[in-house]
């Protein structure tokens, strides 16, 4: 599914450039009734080849961890940030055409990161570690740097993510604890021998 998604994006970019099709037009143009197609299409689009290939990357590693981690809970927080971010995009962005698939990669990230700490469990707090690790820079790139970044897909892209995890986080069962044998040994040997509290 995260490969069709990525091989989707390089087949649009390679016929935008080929055919000189100007695809951006269909990015988010906040305020505007024509910009709110790119609620839909901002996603499949992307500037540059190498703002493809860095999202690219984000995606199939992000994309790979939420449906190993989370499968159940996936599609709606997929569907939640894909078109949450454009929402928040289309009504609160500088008024500029966004388009790329960086809202969906930190919707990805936050998602994960925070359904780590929502949750608790090891196979949780083992993607929330990694991603983090891998991606944790995301955090600040959600702020104002270069002029020719939308920032505000970053965010609402983020902030769907962690709205997501508040309410998706239980869709997916828990793994089983893992028990020791040292733990039953402890166990065995407290009904053996209480502990009097003074």
């Amino acid at each position: 599914m995260v490969i069709m998604y990525v091989a989707l994006l390089w087949a649009i970019e390679l016929v935008d450039r080929s055919l000189g099709l100007n695809l951006y037009r269909l990015g988010v143009y906040p305020g505007e009734l024509h910009g709110l197609w790119g609620i839909l299409f901002a996603p499949l689009l992307h500037g540059s080849w190498s703002h493809l290939a860095s999202n690219s990357f984000a995606l199939l590693l992000l994309g790979t961890a939420l449906l190993y981690g989370y499968p159940r809970a996936a599609r709606p927080v997929l569907v939640l940030v894909y078109i949450g971010s454009g929402i928040g995009v289309w009504l609160f962005a500088r008024h500029s055409y966004h388009f790329g698939a960086s809202g969906l990669t930190h919707g990805m990230m936050f998602f994960i990161f925070t359904t780590g700490i929502l949750r608790g469990d090891r196979l949780s707090i083992a993607l929330s570690l990694i991603v983090f690790f891998l991606y944790g820079g995301m955090v600040w790139t959600i702020f104002p740097q270069e002029p020719g970044i939308s920032y505000e897909s970053h965010f609402f892209g983020a902030a769907c993510g962690v709205v997501a995890a508040v309410l998706f986080r239980d869709r997916d069962p828990r793994p089983p604890e893992k028990k020791y044998s040292w733990e039953d040994e402890e166990a065995e040997s407290e009904d053996e021998f209480p502990l009097n509290e003074q």
